[in-house]
């Protein structure tokens, strides 16, 4: 084996006039300076992360490692983006030539020059979402499958799938196996749309997003001249996130690395969340398996939080067996509140408490863009936009929809809006557009037979909505479902009489909208937990008119003008509203009085992990946890209901969550909320 010279003095050190002991804490010195080799960085939650990798790309700068030497891989475009630009106020020199961005960004880069070697021409084109579904809708087309029997999944299901199959390896059948059984009796067919899929692609000179990471790979593992070259030419590799990598990342990183092993990961093994789209938390873990001479730091002092939510932070994630372990130090000084826990009766007097508390809040100046309200799933948050609604309190919601917004809350309603007033084209059209084979031309075509008959023009509900809906020709393959959409029709109104909007909505879900979501999302059981939520809140009315303008009052924003007007107004709301997040989209961000709700088992941790019995399930849950705890500046407040009478199955107590009896209970302050 060759001996290696590295030349120290190409260029002189220290051009920036960084003193990088003086601007740094030891623990972030210590990595930002470590000698050129494997290292990987646990950086905690407030930690300085980027404070850190900046300084350390800066560090070879001034060490006489040219720009063009250096490769910087984010998750995100902004994060590269912020890096960049903190990198250049460090250092006088340019950097253009420094290769920053996404690992899907960089594989676009190197296979624009490549792309030639795997059949595809350089100016391959790259679908996004869209493009995606309609190529592939054109392959289940051409293929000629059979589905007047049941519904096939929809294009946009079948992207996830292959997706998630490509990013974990993981074979077709295993995958269809364990996360998405509903579906065996389709696994041939799916295994052909998945091979005449990528046909079309190649045949298009195409490449989807998942194919710049796959096809990258590809590349490097089989052209050995040209994998030499870029390990000659990325003398350094870091990786931001690290634990949030897949088996194709990790493995292109790798192979981009060599033998050389000038590798730094940073990242935080606590806060690995996402292994439900394939991220896969063993690439931190076993990463000195891999690289024995790594190098280990720990990044533990802690800038955004105060004493106290750092003391609950630690003790949550303790009991985790798969960690790193470390503890985060805080750098604030303490005297501000103890973690508040907030045992309530029922969501309906949390949204109350939460409601009551932001507005005094706001009353003692802190700003609303300043709080957030964190929840495990989106239909946790709906009580609590009602009750926001009610006291004019502004806010905004990460996903950019309000939880009566939403597709399948809309389509729900559609049906019911339907069967109360005949005359309703738009839901009419809504709900018959659902079913397969049905296009734009053939609902327009059911509408005008529906107007045209004598049920469309009454005025009155008819006795039965199938007597008449029957009689009209629809495509083959939507026959059946047509058939049982006619009949749970009748069941919302039977003998002409409006059920209960609760029982209304069950019809409509175990009738025909249960077996459309199986078949058209990926987050199946998501959507079916927000209407089980909707059909709880229908418990409260009697009255379908009454239930139904609640949801047209809570669904719609009045008033917002149009325009760069209409832009702005918007985007000054956002900068005076408090933040309902899911705790996976708010990783990353930070808020000085942050609320954990709906602490319940079953509700967080999720019900279908406490099912499955499965440990690894169960640490992420409390990963989820620790990252919800961790975005808490000055205040914290748990809370929980102590029942749920909004559940469709009754009335059940609930049990505080597993994830609090880490907590001592000198870690928090109890709360007693009382009504009049």
């Amino acid at each position: 084996m060759a001996r290696e010279y590295r030349i120290k003095t190409s260029k002189r050190s220290g051009d920036s006039g960084i003193d990088y002991a003086a601007e740094l804490n030891e623990q972030q010195y210590a990595a930002v300076s470590a000698r050129p080799g494997p290292a990987l960085v646990i950086a905690g939650a407030g930690s300085g992360k980027t404070r850190t990798l900046t300084h350390r790309v800066a560090y070879l700068l001034d060490q006489g490692v040219e720009a063009g030497n250096i490769l910087l891989l984010t998750f995100t475009n902004k994060a590269a983006r912020e890096m960049l630009d903190r990198v250049e106020e460090l250092v006088p020199q340019d950097i253009s030539a420094l290769w920053s961005g996404t690992f899907h960004s960089i594989g676009n880069r190197i296979l624009r020059r490549h792309a030639d070697e795997l059949g595809f021409t350089r100016s391959f084109s790259i679908l996004d979402r869209d493009d995606q579904k309609s190529l592939m809708t054109e392959v289940v087309k051409g293929l000629n499958i059979d589905t007047r029997g049941k519904r096939f999944p929809k294009a946009d299901l079948l992207a996830s799938i292959f997706s998630l199959a490509e990013n974990t390896y993981e074979e077709l059948d295993d995958l269809i196996e364990s996360r998405y059984p509903h579906l065996e009796e389709w696994l041939e067919d799916i295994k052909m749309v998945r091979k005449g899929y990528r046909k079309k692609k190649k045949a298009t000179n195409s490449m989807d997003f998942d194919d710049l990471l796959i096809l990258t790979l590809k590349l490097l593992q089989r052209d050995e001249g040209l994998r030499a070259l870029y390990q000659k030419k990325f003398r350094h590799v870091l990786v931001d996130e690290y634990q949030d990598t897949n088996r194709v990342q990790c493995d292109l990183i790798d192979l981009l690395v060599g033998e050389k092993q000038y590798l730094m990961v940073v990242g935080d093994d606590a806060q690995s969340i996402y292994s439900w789209r394939g991220a896969d938390m063993e690439n931190i873990l076993n990463f000195h398996d891999k690289y024995p001479a790594a190098q280990v730091f720990k990044i533990e002092t802690n800038y955004r939080s105060v004493p106290e939510v750092l003391e609950l932070s630690n003790a949550a994630i303790r009991p985790n067996q798969s960690q790193y372990e470390k503890e985060l130090r805080p750098a604030r000084e303490g005297g501000a509140m103890t973690p508040a826990l907030v045992a309530l009766d029922d969501p309906s007097m949390q949204a109350e408490f939460l409601a009551e508390r932001i507005d005094e809040l706001m009353g003692e100046g802190v700003e609303p863009h300043e709080i957030a309200v964190l929840y495990r799933a989106h239909y946790q948050s709906m009580e609590i936009q009602m009750e926001l609604t009610r006291r004019n309190l502004p806010f905004q919601i990460t996903s950019g929809l309000r939880f009566f917004e939403q597709s399948h809350i809309k389509d729900i309603s559609a049906m019911i809006r339907f069967v109360v007033n005949g005359r309703d084209e738009v839901s009419f059209k809504r709900m018959v557009l659902l079913l397969p084979g049905v296009g734009g031309k053939t609902a327009d075509n059911l509408w005008l037979a529906w107007a045209g008959s004598a049920a469309g023009r009454s005025v009155d509900v008819p006795e039965s909505f199938s007597d008449t809906l029957l009689t009209f020709r629809v495509p083959a393959k939507a026959k059946d479902t047509w058939e049982q959409l006619c009949h749970t029709l009748d069941e919302l109104a039977p003998g002409g009489v409006f059920a209960r909007p609760s029982e209304m909505i069950f019809s409509i879900l175990e009738g025909i909208y249960d077996d459309y979501m199986r078949g058209s999302f990926d987050n199946y059981e998501n959507r079916k937990q927000d209407i089980e939520q909707l059909m709880g809140y229908g418990e409260s009315y009697e009255d379908i008119l009454e239930f139904l303008a609640q949801l047209s009052l809570m669904s719609s924003v009045d008033g917002e003008p149009a325009g760069k007007a209409g832009a702005k107004r918007k985007e000054e709301k956002k900068e005076d509203s408090i933040m309902l997040s899911s705790i996976h989209q708010a990783k990353g961000l930070e808020w000085n009085v942050v609320f954990v709700v709906s602490l319940a088992d079953g509700m967080f941790p999720n019900g279908r992990v406490l099912e499955s019995g499965d440990l690894r399930m169960l640490e992420e849950e409390r990963r989820l946890f620790y990252v919800a705890v961790t975005r808490a500046k000055d205040q914290l407040y748990l809370t929980y209901p102590m029942t749920n009478p909004k559940s469709y199955t009754g009335d059940y107590m609930t049990r505080p969550s597993r994830f609090l009896d880490a907590i001592p209970t000198e870690l928090t302050e109890e709360w007693e909320v009382t009504g009049w």
